[in-house]
């Protein structure tokens, strides 16, 4: 397929399809998003890409959308709906094949879910296998993937898992975490929807399993991530816990709302694994194994916070998870804080850029000098190694106890901490024009190691509440005082 033309992308705002997006632009394609909330999706996308209002559920929007287009991707789901999502679903693969056809679209590329077609499969699958038959039945040749777990950070089993292994050291666990699955990782995912573009297919339908070289179960996989952090985990596996029991389970202990969670675990009670080797014969791609996987993941996280999660999604956004403790990005705790700040942000930067050494911390430096004390006593750096230059920081610079992790001139600073913590924790200042002044945003970020990286966040709160706001407060004062 000649890249004159658009592709449309259907959730834009979802984990998937927001990670597709700049790859497809990165390839040279003109892509063109479909969003209910155009305003909401505009800044978020890379120069080029257009932006149309339209709702799959409105079949009367989506003309205008197809115009031009020569591929689309349909990455939309209702699993997140508060009513029937199985009709929801139906509603809008039929509007969307029917509008396809007319406006000559030569390509739906899908995204489903693997699982054998049984007479008890789960809502959520048989939904998934579903759409895929009304796409097509009422559209042009569709190229249906089916995948089981997808691993990558944001993503929603990942999140899972991740959730259950840092806050309980002992799990009861229900008979579908012994259930077996064929876990993905998302960069390969990414690779195979943006092949299927090029893909030869005759002009007609094809459906193409895919999963990576590992066949394991839930309860593995949270094994595997355990030992990748450093974790001692115990699982006590149990013949009961309802999939209704055991959304509510994770409800109570993960990010993950109970409605999503029990048409999630309802679904784990089937194997989701290749039964056929059409991926293999099709594509180039080998994807790579669990352990791999989950290790991308986690130094994705390290590098920066994941950059779409599944509950970014619209059809998420109705309920969204619950925040734990001022957490937005999964189990990393996080104390963001902003202020308007009289002085242009030049101004504003060279004030953060000083920070720490003999120009202190810019509140409370005594509690700082305290907490460096406590680190050495158990081993660790202290506050004593100041820092390289008064005034100019550059990445790899130690500031007292922490590391330059990066820094971008003018606009934002983040810093590692190398103190000892039962976890990690970063704190990042960011700089932006706000009318004739700016606005200085810090944020405290701290990724716990189990139970005790949580007791320590929650048991220094009251600090963290008294240090973080007179700290923001000292850089704006001193920022003005400057100018």
């Amino acid at each position: 397929m000649n890249k004159h033309g658009h592709i449309l992308l259907t959730g834009a705002t979802g984990y998937v399809g927001g990670r597709l997006l700049p790859l497809l632009v990165a390839d040279g394609w003109r892509v063109r998003c479909l969003a209910r909330q155009p305003e909401h999706l505009s800044p978020r996308v890379p120069a080029g890409v257009e932006v149309v209002q339209g709702d799959v559920l409105d079949a009367s929007s989506l003309a205008a959308a197809m115009n031009g287009v020569k591929a689309a991707f349909y990455l939309v789901h209702s699993m997140g709906a508060t009513t029937d999502f199985e009709t929801q679903d139906r509603l809008a693969a039929e509007n969307f094949a029917t509008a396809a056809c007319a406006a000559g679209v030569q390509r739906i590329i899908y995204l489903g879910g693997l699982g054998e077609d049984e007479p008890d499969l789960s809502a959520h699958l048989r939904s998934r296998h579903e759409v895929g038959e009304r796409l097509r039945a009422q559209g042009p040749p569709v190229i249906e993937f089916r995948a089981s777990i997808i691993i990558g950070s944001g993503s929603l089993s990942y999140e899972m898992i991740r959730a259950l292994v840092e806050r309980l050291p002992v799990m009861v666990t229900p008979r579908w975490v012994r259930v077996t699955a064929q876990p993905i990782a998302i960069d390969d995912v990414l690779a195979y929807l943006r092949m299927a573009l090029a893909l030869e297919t005759g002009n007609r339908s094809l459906t193409v399993e895919i999963g990576g070289p590992d066949r394991v179960s839930y309860g593995e996989l949270m094994r595997e991530y355990a030992r990748q952090r450093g974790l001692r985990r115990l699982m006590i596996p149990v013949p009961l816990l309802t999939p209704r029991l055991s959304s509510l389970w994770l409800g109570l202990v993960t990010p993950l709302y109970a409605r999503v969670g029990r048409k999630l675990v309802d679904s784990l009670r089937h194997p989701t694994v290749v039964r056929d080797d059409s991926a293999q014969r099709l594509f180039p791609i080998r994807p790579i194994g669990v352990s791999e996987a989950i290790a991308r993941a986690l130094r994705n996280e390290d590098s920066s916070f994941a950059q779409t999660r599944w509950s970014d999604a619209s059809s998420a956004a109705a309920s969204a998870p619950r925040q734990w403790g001022g957490t937005r990005f999964g189990n990393r705790l996080v104390d963001s804080r902003s202020l308007p700040v009289a002085a242009s942000p030049a101004r504003v930067f060279a004030a953060v850029e000083r920070i720490g050494g003999a120009a202190g911390w810019y509140y409370a430096d005594w509690l700082w000098t305290l907490r460096g004390w406590l680190d050495l006593l158990m081993g660790g750096v202290g506050m004593r190694r100041g820092r390289r230059d008064p005034g100019r920081l550059r990445v790899g610079d130690t500031l007292d106890c922490w590391r330059v992790e990066s820094i971008q001139p003018g606009q934002r600073l983040r810093l590692a901490a190398e103190m000892k913590l039962p976890g990690r924790a970063w704190l990042e200042f960011e700089v932006q024009q706000d009318g004739n002044g700016a606005r200085l945003r810090q944020t405290a970020t701290f990724d716990p190691l189990g139970l005790s990286g949580l007791a320590y966040w929650y048991g220094v709160w009251p600090l963290h509440q008294l240090v973080f706001a007179g700290m923001l407060r000292g850089l704006a004062h001193a920022a003005v005082k400057d100018g």
